[in-house]
């Protein structure tokens, strides 16, 4: 049996045309994610997918005033997939419907923040002289068939790879201008203000040309939760911020290795820190044992050895299954599985992108057909 791999797909256009070419694509894959949400919903708060789409509609109109395009995206999404705008939406407000203050009245425990590992090396940490970033995507196992590589070419903006849930508008990737960002959940409840999904606010990243224009972003618009950017750019230099509704904090590279989890590592924002414990503990556990890892790196002598030396980084299972490689629990019940559904490493010096469709120990990385720098900006230096 031939290893599984995660489908790919590329859309250009208009924003609508666009979308209808993803939303074609990825039907099947889009109609699982609506099912496995709704029996998810359905069983954590007793939500019927109808009242989930209800809870989704507030972030209509902020999107819409924010970046009216992503609408349109979205919409054609729905078209092309045969599906509703409030479906699409719903699908990329998940993290922010879990976050209301209403499901968290009806939800018997706090849903954990999305688990992710991240990672930038480069210059005194890279034995080999390349840029790389990546990660390891933690989230529920049951949707791991509906994620999907996405390539979006829309000049004049920077052409965009990214591996997202089907549907979804943005998620974690690399764009041609040599600029990645890795995305981690936090967790906490601020207060009850709107703000922006981070699906959005991760797409505005990485529409951008320059990493100065991507910090902007993060900035100066305000996330409905709180969450992790991990940002890297091809002349080697990478920053953390923890973004929340409350404010931001920030963190730099130490000796050119930085590595994030899901947990506050700049400093606990003053609303949560009466009462501040990490929502993933494991966590605590990833970080150190990421960096000690990725060290190795510092002897590696070419991109070939130094994607090994990744991989074998990320495959790590102290603490198993709850370990950087993450695996299902089998103590827990089949909807509260989590697993690393992406594996992911950027080489942002040659422009090779490198995915594993799920648990990196037990897999190959599949190098994605496009080259990050085939799009505009790509020559730019």
């Amino acid at each position: 049996m031939a290893p599984r791999t995660l489908p790919v797909i590329e859309i250009s256009g208009t924003p609508a045309e666009r979308g209808r070419q993803y939303g074609e694509a990825v039907r099947p894959q889009l109609r699982a994610a609506l099912g496995y949400y709704e029996e998810a919903f359905g069983q954590s708060a007793g939500l019927t997918w109808d009242r989930v789409t209800a809870r989704a509609a507030r972030w209509l109109e902020p999107v819409r005033a924010h970046a009216p395009h992503y609408v349109d995206e979205m919409q054609g999404i729905a078209d092309g997939a045969g599906a509703t705008l409030l479906d699409v939406l719903a699908l990329n407000a998940r993290g922010e419907v879990i976050y209301d203050k209403s499901f968290a009245e009806m939800a018997s425990e706090e849903e954990p923040a999305e688990g992710c590992t991240s990672f930038a090396a480069y210059g005194e940490a890279s034995g080999d002289g390349h840029v790389y970033a990546g990660q390891n995507w933690d989230w529920r196992a049951g949707v791991a068939d509906t994620v999907v590589m996405l390539r979006v070419v829309q000049p004049p903006k920077p052409t965009l790879i990214m591996q997202v849930e089907a549907g979804q508008i943005g998620r974690q990737g690399a764009n041609s201008a040599g600029i990645a960002l890795n995305a981690n959940g936090l967790g906490g409840r601020f207060d009850e203000k709107v703000g922006l999904p981070q699906t959005v606010v991760r797409r505005g990243v990485l529409d951008q040309a320059t990493i100065t224009d991507a910090l902007d972003v993060l900035c100066r618009t305000r996330a409905h939760i709180a969450s992790n950017a991990l940002l890297t750019c091809r002349e080697g230099f990478a920053i953390d911020l923890e973004t929340t509704p409350a404010g931001h904090g920030w963190m730099y590279a130490t000796d050119g290795l930085l590595v994030h989890g899901n947990h506050y590592q700049a400093g606990i924002p003053a609303a949560l820190a009466a009462d501040y414990r990490p929502l993933s503990s494991d966590s605590l556990v990833r970080v150190p044992r990421a960096e000690q890892g990725l060290r190795a790196l510092r002897a590696a002598t070419g991109p070939d050895e130094s994607l090994k030396l990744i991989k074998q980084a990320m495959s790590d299972h102290l603490g198993l299954p709850e370990s950087l490689c993450t695996h299902p629990d089998p103590r827990q019940p089949a909807v509260k599985h989590w697993t690393t559904l992406v594996s992911s490493c950027a080489d942002l010096t040659s422009g090779d992108y490198h995915v594993t469709a799920g648990t990196p120990c037990d897999r190959d990385y599949q190098h994605m057909p496009w080259n990050l720098y085939d799009g505009p900006y790509g020559d730019h230096s």
